[in-house]
C-alpha cells in the first residue's frame, strides 16, 4: 500500500488526500493515533488505523477489503459514527455557476445544463464524514422537462390572474420536489453511486413549499419554516445508516441570510458573501448514528 493515497477523520472532518509516507510521519508525532479512523482506494469502509497491519506498530488485524459474492460485514462500517458536513467553495467558480444558473433560467432553454454544471462543480467540494470523494452523477437531460417547465413558470406573474399565480405556485413545489429526489439518487463516494434517496411525500413537501411563501410575508417567519423543512426533509433522506440533520436555528438562519442580502445589494462583495453563506449552510449539516438523537 505504500503508493496508495490516505484519507483519515480528524474532528470529525475528512482529512487528505496525504501519501502514506506523511500519513506515518502524523502517526510518529502522535497526530494519528491506532483509534484514528483511515480510509485509501480498495477499502470497503473506513477502518481504525490500528486495524491495518504495517501502518501503526503492533497492528495485526486485516483491513476490510470488499469479500466476493456479497456485500461487506455491516459491522465494518459501523465504526465511524459520523460528524458536521463541511465545504470550501471556490469563490469564482461558485459565482460563475451560481450566475450561469441564473441566466439559464432566464433564457429557459439552457436550464437544465447550467443548473446541472453548478451541481457537478459544487458537490464535490462538499465533505462528508465517512464518503471521500463526493460527486454527482446527474445529466442535463435526466429530467430536461422539470428545469424547462420551471424557467417558464417565472414568467407566470405577468398573466396577473390569481388562479394561475396559485397554479403555478403549486407546481413549481412538485418540480422542485422532484429535482431533490434526483439530486440525491445521483450521489456518488469514490465513482460509485449511493444508494441514498429522499422518500418525503411530494403532498407533504408542496404544503412546506406553499408555506415558506406565506411565511415570507412576515419578512422574518420563513426562517422557521425552513429551518423545520429541512429537517423534515432530513428525516425523509433513505439508504445510508446514519441519520442526516439540520442543525441551524431559525434565527441563525435569518441573521446569516439578512447579512447576505445586504451584502448582494452592494452588488461588489456577491462572490465573497455567496461562498461565506454556502460554506456556513453546508456545516449545519451532520451525520448521527441513526437512534443517537433519540437517545440522547
Amino acid at each position: 500500500m505504500s503508493n496508495r493515497n490516505w484519507f483519515y477523520a480528524s474532528e470529525g472532518q475528512q482529512k487528505g488526500p496525504l501519501p502514506e509516507a506523511q500519513l506515518r510521519d502524523l502517526i510518529t508525532r502522535g497526530m494519528v493515533g491506532a483509534d484514528t479512523l483511515v480510509w485509501t482506494e480498495g477499502m470497503a469502509f473506513w477502518q481504525k488505523a490500528g486495524e491495518i497491519p504495517g501502518l501503526v506498530p503492533s497492528a495485526g488485524a486485516p483491513p476490510a477489503f470488499p469479500q466476493a459474492g456479497g456485500p461487506p460485514p455491516v459491522a465494518a462500517s459501523a465504526s465511524y459514527s459520523g460528524g458536521a458536513l463541511s465545504a470550501d467553495f471556490p469563490i469564482w467558480g461558485l459565482f460563475g455557476r451560481s450566475l450561469l444558473m441564473f441566466i439559464g433560467q432566464i433564457f429557459v432553454i439552457p436550464a437544465p445544463w447550467t443548473a446541472t454544471g453548478l451541481y457537478r462543480f459544487a458537490i464535490p467540494y462538499i465533505r462528508v464524514p465517512g464518503r471521500p470523494h463526493l460527486g454527482f452523477t446527474g445529466q442535463p437531460l435526466d429530467i430536461w422537462y422539470v428545469f424547462i417547465v420551471l424557467g417558464l413558470l417565472t414568467y407566470a406573474g405577468a398573466a396577473n390572474s390569481n388562479i394561475v399565480t396559485l397554479l403555478s405556485l403549486l407546481l413549481q413545489g412538485f418540480l422542485s420536489w422532484m429535482i431533490v429526489r434526483w439530486i440525491f439518487s445521483r450521489l456518488s463516494s469514490s465513482g460509485q453511486e449511493l444508494p441514498i434517496s429522499f422518500n418525503g411525500s411530494p403532498a407533504v413537501y408542496v404544503g412546506w413549499y406553499v408555506l415558506m411563501v406565506i411565511a415570507a410575508v412576515t419578512i422574518i417567519g420563513w426562517a422557521w419554516v425552513m429551518t423545520a423543512w429541512l429537517r423534515w426533509i432530513c428525516r425523509n433522506v433513505e439508504g445510508t445508516r446514519r441519520e442526516v440533520t439540520f442543525n441551524a436555528s431559525g434565527l441563525e438562519v435569518l441573521w446569516r441570510t439578512i447579512v447576505f442580502t445586504i451584502g448582494c445589494g452592494f452588488l461588489i462583495p456577491i462572490p465573497w458573501v455567496l461562498r461565506w453563506y454556502a460554506n456556513w449552510f453546508i456545516s449545519q449539516f451532520a451525520l448521527t448514528e441513526r437512534g443517537a438523537l433519540a437517545a440522547a
